[in-house]
């Protein structure tokens, strides 16, 4: 069995199927997505935040996101992996974001590219695309643009801004996307956008609506605290299991409790009498 391929994600929105997204940063959370079933494997400029401690995602380097998108498609077997293109290694000109995307295939080992715009992006997706590149688009709240939304907002709630979301989609796809993220949109403007458009729409923060939902990994697990968007549900708390695990170890290492003998290796008894009785002068 191959990798989930673009044609066989379209299948899935074309067959009514909901499509399921999860970001992995790392070979752990990569091997235990795809143990999951998991058709789809997004390494997300988000890795800034979760992983790093950033505050936003405008810091990562697009060597930094080649480096975490190699680990996961060298660990993975099926699942399609996209990757995200970082802040600024796309928007300058065509030519540069032909360059990225290019590494991002070569180095990063990934099957497709993710890239925040849409009308004004269109052009460089075409080109993109072009080139044998598969892109997913991402419109509405793009992080990488949250200083000139004022935060992490709502949008697509005004008429004007709901149109242009709908321009963007469709602009999106006829440049050649073959899916598009809806970010933090109302879900009656996410029920339109989708049921315009034939290729996938895959929600988060945007209702019930669309083809598909992605999370972050580290949110749904309960991995990371400093903050909890509304549209997340946590699945597990496994920050609380793991500080718990943490404390009990280091209790037990400081009560030498940890390591018992069950956890060592003992030598040859008359080995161990010979080095005690050793005056520290080697002999033949």
């Amino acid at each position: 069995m191959g990798r989930n391929s673009i044609r066989s994600i379209q299948k899935l929105k074309d067959d009514g199927i909901p499509i399921v997204m999860m970001t992995a940063y790392d070979a752990t959370s990569a091997r235990l997505t795809e143990a999951a079933h998991i058709p789809i494997i997004l390494v997300g400029d988000t890795l800034g935040m979760v992983v790093q401690g950033h505050a936003s995602t405008i810091p990562v380097t697009l060597d930094q996101m080649i480096y975490h998108a190699s680990i996961v498609s060298r660990v993975t077997h099926t699942a399609l992996i996209v990757g995200d293109l970082p802040f600024m290694t796309y928007s300058i000109h065509a030519e540069q974001a032909m360059a990225t995307a290019t590494r991002m295939m070569q180095e990063g080992g990934v099957g497709a590219v993710k890239l925040e715009g849409g009308e004004a992006m269109a052009p460089t997706i075409r080109r993109i695309v072009a080139a044998g590149i598969p892109v997913m688009a991402h419109i509405g709240l793009t992080p990488q643009s949250v200083a000139t939304f004022g935060g992490f907002r709502m949008q697509g709630k005004e008429e004007h801004s709901a149109r242009q979301l709908i321009t963007d989609a469709l602009a999106v796809q006829d440049a050649g996307a073959f899916a598009v993220v809806l970010e933090l949109l109302p879900s009656e403007l996410t029920r339109i956008i989708t049921s315009k458009l034939h290729i996938p729409t895959i929600g988060i923060g945007a209702g019930v609506h669309a083809d598909g939902q992605v999370q972050v990994f580290h949110d749904v697990l309960g991995l990371f605290e400093e903050f909890i968007p509304k549209h997340t549900k946590r699945y597990a708390q496994i920050g609380n299991l793991i500080v718990q695990a943490l404390s009990q170890y280091g209790a037990e290492v400081r009560d030498r409790q940890f390591p018992t003998d069950l956890h060592g290796v003992n030598m040859n008894a008359d080995l161990v009498e010979k080095l005690l009785a050793d005056d520290g002068n080697e002999t033949d």
